[in-house]
């Protein structure tokens, strides 16, 4: 049985932790956000409000791949924002076995979602130019689009569903 390897992707706001989470807890395999694997001039740049430059992300979107690739024979979820094709092409050098689930909603949804997090890194002005940059998921990607306007554990059966059946 071939390891599971899952990104739930989508901007700021759009419930890649808890729908990773949910995720990772139907499918028994860990979860890892993936902004814990930031490296820390990431965090402070983004935590200034400036957005992260694709430089910035380099590093951090091999590191997801890696995590990814050197997983436990289960596999393992992983919450990243690989808003653009270039990011996901990137992650994928390293894990090209990569699924990814995209969470789309409205603006207004994700906005009302991230004033809702008090404390966390990610301020809502930065929404705008990561909305900006959201390259949604092509025809030949493996992967799968959802809406946010879900629930979480409906988000994360869909996806489930839709990954190959595991022994």
């Amino acid at each position: 049985m071939e390891p599971v390897q899952v990104v739930v992707m989508g901007v700021s706001g759009s419930g890649k932790t808890t729908v990773g989470e949910l995720l990772a807890e139907r499918l028994g395999v860990p979860f890892v956000d993936g902004d814990a694997l930031h490296p820390p001039a990431n965090v402070a740049k983004m935590a200034s409000g400036t957005p992260l430059t694709d430089e910035d992300r380099i590093p951090w979107l091999q590191e997801v791949g890696r995590t990814l690739a050197s997983t436990g024979p289960d596999g393992v979820v992983v919450a990243c924002s690989a808003l653009k094709r270039a990011y996901r092409d990137l992650i994928r050098a390293e894990a090209p076995a990569a699924v990814f689930a995209e969470l789309d909603g409205t603006r207004e949804l994700l906005a009302a979602r991230m004033s809702e997090r008090p404390g966390h890194f990610m301020p809502v002005s930065l929404l705008d130019s990561q909305l900006a940059t959201l390259e949604p998921l092509q025809s030949d990607e493996a992967g799968l689009r959802l809406d946010v306007g879900r629930p979480p554990r409906a988000l994360a059966d869909a996806v489930a569903a839709a990954l190959p059946p595991r022994a």
